[in-house]
């Protein structure tokens, strides 16, 4: 082996020919070969050293493989087909778990498309496929990922905190995707699943796991009683006097902050608004009323409070609240098994808005599944020993 030096312009170059008393390996099956086809001489990137890219410079034989034709020798530093040693591939596998895409490209002055193919590669072969150890309670939510009604479902093990599936959509072809990939020990297995009120969750769920207890998530359903109360704030805007349009006007988050986080000067502007229109103090009342249903874990008194709530809801003789009233009786068996299950997609809001923000730190993600595993990597278990 011979070395290079470029102090002009900080290339260093070994220069290594392949020891010909022993008889190379093919790529693809892994056996000794005798018969040499050529040889190519090819350049490596190495880890650099210091502020010195590092090439090898290297001589490649292609073999005839009696199995598989025409192949490369096997090399173990480098992978076949790549321009870069294994392990420079594993330190920019590194770097991306803490750089984007092009932080890395300019740190090592390597194409951006070659930094993403290795990161896609390994992070692939780490992450493709779902965790099913421990595998009781599952967490069900989506993430926007464009305009346009675009989605991605994410499941989570509630009880590790890490998210083992991602797929694409929302509907019941993504769910029978996400399914189909667990045993049906496991699927069997599954205690309860908490979800929002999205038919294809429930479908599949009650589909694929026949002894598993559906959950709707309290967070979901109070934001969905959110939207009613701005239904009804825009129907009463429209009925007030002028006067009274100004008070109204403008207090749409007024009327969803709970009470508990209203400033000093929102408490008289609710209270002004309040007492102006007493459909708004209805519904006002109902919203923190509703939060009680959750704070009981006896499935009685929580069946009576729901029972009372969607009463006082009819008595509003508001279309939307009644509306809104009949669909809580219709999904009750979820609404109260959280009093077996006291849980919640909470975490899993928490990860999607961590998700919304690598998605903003601009990775380049026209790729959806080179953004779903990088999710899972950061959401998913800890990065191989190689990484460390």
């Amino acid at each position: 082996m011979s070395c290079e030096i470029d102090t002009e312009d900080q290339i260093i170059t070994f220069k290594s020919r392949g020891n010909h008393q022993y008889h190379p390996l093919c790529t693809n099956c892994y056996d000794k070969e005798k018969s040499i086809h050529s040889t190519t001489i090819r350049k490596i990137r190495d880890l650099n050293i210091g502020n010195n890219k590092v090439y090898i410079e290297n001589s490649f034989r292609n073999l005839r493989c009696s199995t598989c034709g025409i192949k490369i020798e096997d090399l173990e530093f480098v992978s076949s087909g790549q321009h870069v040693t294994k392990r420079l591939e594993h330190y920019i596998v590194y770097l991306c778990s803490i750089m984007t895409i092009k932080d890395v490209s300019n740190h090592l002055d390597l194409d951006w498309r070659l930094v993403k193919r290795i990161d896609k590669k390994y992070l692939g072969e780490a992450y493709s496929h779902v965790h099913q150890e421990d595998l009781r309670i599952l967490a069900f939510d989506e993430i926007s990922i464009k305009k346009g009604h675009k989605y991605l479902t994410v499941a989570l093990n509630y009880e590790t905190g890490k998210v083992i599936w991602m797929g694409e959509g929302r509907s019941k072809e993504t769910m029978d995707e996400f399914f189909g990939s667990l045993s049906e020990h496991v699927r069997n297995g599954i205690s309860a699943v908490v979800m929002d009120m999205w038919e294809p969750y429930f479908n599949s769920t009650k589909r694929y796991c026949p002894n598993a207890k559906i959950v709707y998530d309290f967070f979901h359903i109070v934001s969905a009683f959110g939207k009613v109360i701005d239904k009804v704030r825009n129907q009463e805007y429209h009925k007030a006097t002028d006067e009274n349009k100004n008070v109204i006007k403008g207090s749409r988050y007024l009327l969803l902050k709970n009470t508990g986080n209203l400033t000093d000067k929102e408490k008289p502007k609710l209270e002004n608004l309040l007492n102006v229109n007493s459909k708004l103090s209805e519904v006002y009342i109902l919203k923190d009323y509703l939060k009680e249903i959750w704070k009981t874990d006896d499935k009685n008194e929580a069946e009576l409070l729901l029972k009372t709530w969607c009463q006082a809801a009819r008595e509003t003789q508001l279309q939307p609240v009644i509306k809104f009233a009949k669909m809580l009786e219709t999904h009750k068996e979820g609404i109260l098994n959280h009093c077996d299950y006291p849980i919640h997609t909470g975490v899993l809001e928490g990860i999607n808005n961590k998700i919304k923000v690598i998605k903003r730190k601009a990775y380049g993600y026209v790729d959806t599944q080179y953004f779903i595993i990088k999710v899972k990597s950061i959401f998913g278990k800890e990065l191989p020993n190689w990484c460390n």
